[in-house]
């Protein structure tokens, strides 16, 4: 964490920040991932970005340590540890890296064309180093031997190679995909953070349309919502409180509004959702302890049950039931017949964001309880004859 990001003067490479968070944050959540009981950062002093690191470490149950030199390391690893080091700079892609690492000990390497022209430093003829590796402990004691200026990483990644510690090829296309980078400045920064959201926030080809929408706009504009603080918090309070305004509003008989923003509350779930895989995904972070998104869609449907309902009176002081149940139907089917059948279809049927919007439309056109129960019909027609013509499919 000393290297200076561009001109001497400039930030340093550590602090560059991709997806709302400083490349050394992203390292600190891969290291704890693998489970480092110990965490050493090379660096000047305890400024306030390193103590913002010793937090973030001890509050995960590791030591951190700060030292300014090679010599520092000796009496922190013994000759039974292991070691796992990342160059200044290194942003690695955290699946592949945490991979790597849980293989063993190695030096992750690369061919010598792109990784020199990433930044990275040669070892031999036909690779170049990729700034990640894990070696014993007992090679550190051979940095007393060097002067004590040295480049801890890479004297010891020197000593790692003449002890014959195994060289670990990087997958294919990280380092061309901009998924594993060497970061020097704020203008490579920003050059990757857009390839570096889009891998970890692009939904599969099958996807609902409202995730594929989601992942649209937090392809285009997650990096900014990142760097102003916007993350699944504050997308997921304000996608139950449009939740709240849709009650609201048909409970005061604008059905048409409430359903448009239950689809709208959709939409903005899906994106704190995929903001949240990035965060987690980037910074090597746990899954949440408890369900949230599956929380938030049973919440939706109780709030469309009573949105279609309200909606669907008719007269003052008739029953609720009649107007309740074929509500309950659609709801029901638009569960349980997602669950048998494959195919993007699956992801239209069960998407509450495309059948929230074509109910507010049918209820601008005075036809919403025509529409809940033809949905209700054609979704119970779809369970019951999709999986005989799957079945027959097969047996051809």
């Amino acid at each position: 964490m000393m290297e200076p990001a561009g001109s001497p003067d400039g930030p340093r490479r550590a602090f560059l920040r991709v997806g709302g968070a400083a490349i050394a944050r992203h390292q600190l959540g891969l290291v704890l991932a693998l489970g480092c009981e110990r965490v050493i950062c090379l660096a000047r002093g305890l400024d306030p970005e390193v103590a913002a690191l010793q937090h973030e470490a001890e509050g995960a149950g590791a030591k951190f340590h700060v030292i300014n030199g090679s010599r520092g390391l000796m009496g922190l690893i013994s000759t039974a540890d292991e070691v796992i080091a990342l160059a200044d700079g290194l942003l690695p892609a955290p699946e592949e890296a945490l991979a790597l690492a849980e293989a063993g000990e190695g030096i992750a390497v690369q061919p010598a064309e792109p990784g020199l022209a990433g930044g990275f430093e040669r070892i031999d003829a036909g690779n170049a180093a990729a700034g990640l590796m894990r070696v014993p402990g007992r090679l550190v004691e051979r940095l007393a031997e060097l002067p004590a200026d040295c480049d801890p990483v890479s004297a010891l990644q020197r000593i790692a190679l003449q002890a014959g510690v195994p060289q670990r090829p990087l997958p294919a296309g990280l380092v061309e995909a901009g998924r594993w980078s060497l970061v020097r400045d704020e203008a490579q920064a920003h050059a990757i953070e857009g390839s570096w959201i889009r891998s970890l926030a692009t939904p599969p080809a099958d996807a609902a349309p409202s995730a594929a929408l989601a992942g649209l706009i937090v392809r285009g504009f997650g990096a900014a919502l990142l760097h102003a603080g916007t993350g699944e918090n504050a997308l997921v309070a304000g996608a139950w409180l449009l939740l709240l305004l849709a009650l609201g509003g048909a409970w005061l008989g604008y059905g048409a509004l409430a359903l448009g923003l239950c689809a709208i509350a959709v939409l903005v779930r899906r994106i704190g959702g995929l903001l949240a895989r990035v965060e987690r995904a980037s910074l090597s972070l746990p899954p949440p302890r408890f369900p949230r998104e599956a929380i938030f869609d049973w919440g939706l449907d109780a709030v469309l049950a009573m949105v279609l309902t309200w909606s669907m009176f008719r007269f003052p002081g008739e029953p609720v039931w009649p107007r309740l149940f074929p509500a309950l139907a659609l709801l029901g089917f638009a569960r349980i017949v997602p669950r048998l059948i494959v195919g993007r279809l699956r992801g239209w049927i069960g998407d509450r964001a495309v059948l929230a919007a074509l109910l507010a439309a049918a209820s601008l056109g005075g036809v919403l309880v025509n529409a809940v129960e033809g949905f209700a019909l054609v979704l119970a027609a779809v369970g019951i004859i999709w999986p005989v013509g799957a079945s027959r499919l097969t047996r051809a």
